[in-house]
Parts: structure tokens; C-alpha cells; sequence
């Protein structure tokens, strides 16, 4: 259940781990870990962004939360009007699942392969409207689409195109458009702007907030660029090797940081002028360990400079050590 009536979605324990088998003549089957027990509230009309390394499980988060992938273990209370009771998006099934499906939207990184190439933008875009049984027929679908089109920058006159006509920024705009022609309240945005230049970003960025402010949407913004990050999200969620270890406003992240493995993305963040280096800077040393056999204990505890004894036996939980500001750290207990 809800603990917070102005949340949108509470993710409870949310695991999913994906079978590896190895071995030709004795098969062994191994678990990858990507995503282990996270919890996270997400507040309505927010945009939280959920941050780290390649290959820390951001991205399986954000599938598992819209059923691309079934979760291993979990709940995912979801409740768009505060007036609703919250609902277990992962309990639902058939027709009670699709109801809940066009709520709850994507947008993916890659704007290249996530657009069908053998069809017009038109078709990308409808694809949705059918499914769902919007509009009356295929000219009210058409003008929501040419609707949609001119809210994401694009005319509607691209629509007899194909994807192959379009440079990199027009296709993730299509991307974005394909994902709000269903009216949602909340989208998962997974590195939707890490393929493109950097001058294409930021209107990307600026389309998603101004999309946010005039359909009232709430966001899960995914990605590892620090900077995008701090200038979109309201919150921040740190991730590392399948775990949230820090969650907190993002002034106060960047500005103060708990967890030493935040501390040490935010030091790696290349700065203008080398000479205004800090000195105290903590870089992020040694490689993640895999997520097949990942430590039990904290999950940090082999790359960590401040780590003792009780990191290398117990798994630390995720405890609010200021207001607002969530670490799972043993040096704050």
C-alpha cells in the first residue's frame, strides 16, 4: 500500500533476476542479479531520475515497471488519482493489465531500432491508438496524431515518412510523440537523449519538460549523464550493481553527497578548467563485480576507500539519515 497518499507509484522489494545456464556436459544454471530488492516512491508530477554506471540495472528497472520484463519478486502500487486506491500493476492480468498499460508509457534510447523502419510514422504512431481502441475511426486517429506531432516540434505532414528519413533528434521526438499519443500520466524516460549530439539534448530535454508542465505528467527519468540528470529531475535515485543506495533532492546530491560511491560519480564529472580541480577528489577506482556472484554484503564494499569490517559481513538498508535524504551507508549508523 501507499505510504504517502501525493505518490503515484511505491515500488516494494522488486527483483528480477534472469536464469544463466553454463557448462556443456554438467549444466550449472546461475542467476544475474540485475535488479535486487530496490524499494522507491515516486511523487506525483515529479521527475525522478535514477542514475549510475553501464550495466547497473537502470534499465531492467524501468522495463520490469512496465511488464517488458515479469519481475522475479515484488509489487508495483500504482495510483494515478489520489482519490484511487493504489493497484499492484504486477498482480494484473488480460484486460485489467492493457487498461493500466496505456497509463504507464516508455520512451527508449535507442532512436534508431526502436522505430519499426517498414513503417510510415503514421502507422509507429497509431500502432498504440489501435491497440487501446482510441479515436472513432482512422481520421480522428490522424488528427490525434498530427496533434501530437506539433506538440513534439515535428509537422503533420511527416507522417507518410519513414524512419529512415529522419535525423537522430526527429526520431526520438517521434519516439516521445508515439508514447504521449495515448494520454498517459506516467512515463519512463530510459536515456532518451544519451544517442544524440549534445546540442540536439538539450531540446530534447526542453520538449520533455514542457510536455510534463502541459499534460501534468510524472516522470522516471533514467540516465548516466550526471549533468542531464541535475538539470531535469527534482529527486535522485542512485543505483549501483542492482541496489538503490541513495535517494534525495537533487541540489542536495550534488551538493552533498552521503554514499561514497555518489560521491565518487559526481567526482568524476569532467569539469571546463582542469586548474579549479578539487583536491579532495575521490575517483572511482577497480571494476564492478558481476552481477551472477555479487558480494553479500555491501555491494560497494570492494571499491569502497572508507569500507571496515562490518561492510564486508552485513548488506546495509536504505535509512532516511536527513530529511529527505535516504543512504544505505554504515558510516551514517
Amino acid at each position: 500500500m501507499m505510504k504517502n497518499a501525493s505518490h503515484m507509484c511505491e515500488i516494494v522489494n522488486l527483483s528480477k533476476w534472469f536464469s544463466k545456464t553454463t557448462g556443456l556436459i554438467h549444466k550449472r544454471t546461475s542467476h544475474l542479479k540485475a535488479v535486487d530488492q530496490c524499494n522507491l516512491s515516486i511523487k506525483r508530477g515529479e521527475t525522478l531520475g535514477l542514475v549510475g554506471e553501464s550495466g547497473c540495472g537502470k534499465t531492467t528497472f524501468g522495463r520490469t515497471l512496465v511488464r517488458i520484463y515479469n519481475p522475479t519478486e515484488g509489487k508495483f502500487f500504482y495510483s494515478p488519482d489520489p482519490s484511487a486506491l493504489p493497484v499492484d500493476i504486477f498482480s494484473l492480468k488480460g484486460q485489467e493489465l492493457k487498461q493500466y498499460r496505456k497509463k504507464i508509457q516508455m520512451i527508449y534510447q535507442d532512436p534508431y531500432g526502436s522505430l519499426n523502419p517498414r513503417m510510415n510514422i503514421e502507422n509507429i504512431i497509431m500502432e498504440g491508438l489501435k491497440v487501446h481502441s482510441i479515436g472513432e475511426n482512422r481520421a480522428e486517429k490522424r488528427d490525434m496524431i498530427a496533434t501530437v506531432l506539433e506538440k513534439v516540434g515535428l509537422r503533420s505532414e511527416y507522417m507518410r515518412r519513414y524512419p529512415h528519413e529522419f535525423s537522430g533528434g526527429q526520431r526520438q521526438r517521434i519516439g516521445i510523440a508515439r508514447s504521449l499519443v495515448v494520454n498517459p500520466d506516467f512515463i519512463i524516460c530510459d536515456e532518451p537523449v544519451s544517442a544524440l549530439d549534445v546540442s540536439v539534448q538539450a531540446q530534447v530535454i526542453n520538449i520533455l519538460e514542457d510536455l510534463k508542465t502541459d499534460f501534468n505528467l510524472t516522470y522516471l527519468f533514467i540516465a548516466h549523464d550526471l549533468s542531464v540528470v541535475k538539470h531535469i529531475s527534482d529527486r535522485i535515485a542512485v543505483m549501483y550493481l542492482g541496489k538503490i543506495i541513495e535517494l534525495t533532492e537533487t541540489d542536495a546530491l550534488f551538493n552533498h553527497p552521503l554514499h561514497p560511491y555518489s560521491k565518487g560519480l559526481l567526482d568524476s564529472i569532467p569539469i571546463p578548467n582542469p586548474h579549479k580541480r578539487k583536491s579532495d577528489k575521490q575517483l572511482l577506482q577497480g571494476d564492478v563485480p558481476s552481477p551472477v556472484d555479487p558480494p553479500q554484503a555491501c555491494r560497494f564494499v570492494s571499491r569502497c576507500p572508507k569500507a571496515f569490517d562490518r561492510c564486508h559481513q552485513e548488506i546495509p538498508q536504505l535509512k532516511e539519515i536527513e530529511p529527505g535524504h535516504e543512504v544505505a551507508c554504515f558510516l551514517y549508523e
